[in-house]
């Protein structure tokens, strides 16, 4: 008997209840636990955004403050993880060097054998504050930099800008970052989270559910599109080169980095805030040709594609390009950013799925041969 064919990429089949993600593509809505992420983008701030994740709801004044006193508390890495990130050759690339760091991270807390719920919340707590540490310290010492000590009176998105450049930065900088990484905190049941998932749903402990995500995030079909959207605006140069890149591009048949998405049919509810705050961060720092790149470049390739028929418009990674670019973050530190934030979304998933877990075990739609007949190896 076989099984019914699936579609390519389980694109569109349901794979579990969660009460953590909704998405409508063609409506383009994206809400956490029931709040639109325009209203947590606007009035929230990441840390409200964790705790939201992993309990359900908005926390109260003395949840907020205690949760922020965690995480203050966990930021700083054992000195044995220390002693291995600096043993990482200085060439080794972000995501791979962050992926070993986070799974040696396990032999280094106290719970990881205790798979209860509080000790895995625990875990979840250390696990967000010191990959937003790992990445930092990663940049700083394949560039020659003295690892620093993190501030306990700044906000996470504020002492990761601290700890990666030396600075501490702008309120706007800030606020910028605090954005993005509320923006791009969770997104239901996407590769890295479902790799997540399934990983947890063999009862592996959290540090190896995290790690499989971090795996699938380093596919350059996950997690790499800013990426190449600063790569390509890095090859455009300047805005007088803008026109005539988008019609090479379209004369070639070459899709424009950015634009579209595999989920909304409609606006990516995420672009227009990291649009704004792009376009904040150039005119705070006087240089607002990286936004005003990127805007000609959406609207050139945007009415080309409704010429076409088609209504793509920007999605997350466009617009963050430029952001992270004027934050002084290094192109390919982008993908590890999109971890620091996701890891909050990644544990809220595991937590979730080991409260009603059962082991994620799909079918195959088998196309090979069959009834062949077995030929000794001295016959063939």
């Amino acid at each position: 008997m076989t099984t019914p064919a699936s579609p390519a990429g389980l694109r569109d089949v349901v794979a579990a209840p969660s009460n953590i993600c909704f998405i409508d593509g063609d409506k383009g809505i994206l809400a956490y636990c029931g709040f639109n992420i325009h209203d947590l983008a606007r009035q929230s701030t990441f840390e409200e955004v964790i705790y939201l994740l992993w309990h359900g709801r908005l926390p109260k004044p003395d949840e907020l403050a205690s949760l922020k006193a965690e995480l203050s508390a966990n930021r700083e890495l054992p000195a044995g993880l220390l002693d291995l990130i600096k043993a990482f050759p200085r060439t080794a690339v972000p995501m791979d060097a962050l992926r070993t760091a986070v799974s040696a991270l396990a032999f280094y807390d106290a719970d990881q054998a205790d798979n209860s719920l509080e000790a895995n919340r625990r875990k979840a707590v250390r696990l967000t504050a010191r990959i937003a540490t790992i990445v930092a310290a990663l940049d700083r010492l394949r560039n020659g930099k003295e690892l620093l000590a993190s501030k306990p009176e700044l906000s996470h998105a504020a002492n990761f800008l601290y700890l990666l450049n030396g600075r501490v930065p702008m309120d706007v900088e800030a606020h910028a970052l605090d954005i993005a990484l509320i923006l791009h905190a969770d997104h239901e049941f996407n590769a890295s989270t479902f790799a997540a998932r399934v990983t947890a749903g063999t009862l592996a402990d959290i540090y190896a559910a995290i790690t499989s995500a971090i795996g699938a995030l380093s596919g350059p079909l996950h997690g790499g599109a800013n990426e190449q959207v600063m790569k390509m605006l890095l090859k455009v140069g300047a805005p007088d080169n803008v026109d005539r890149f988008v019609a090479e591009r379209i004369a070639a048949g070459e899709k424009i980095m950015g634009i579209g998405h595999a989920v909304y049919r409609t606006e990516d509810p995420r672009a227009a805030h990291l649009k704004r705050m792009s376009e904040e961060i150039g005119k705070r720092q006087g240089d607002t040709k990286w936004f005003e790149m990127s805007r000609r470049i959406e609207d050139l390739a945007v009415a080309e594609l409704e010429r076409k028929g088609k209504k793509l418009r920007a999605n997350v990674d466009f617009y963050s390009a430029s952001t992270y670019f004027m934050l002084g973050i290094p192109v390919d530190l982008y993908t590890p950013i999109f971890a620091v934030s996701r890891i909050s979304g990644w544990t809220a998933h595991v937590l979730e799925q080991y409260a009603n877990n059962k082991l994620i075990r799909p079918r195959a739609d088998y196309t090979g041969p069959s009834n062949l007949e077995y030929v000794p190896i001295d016959q063939r």
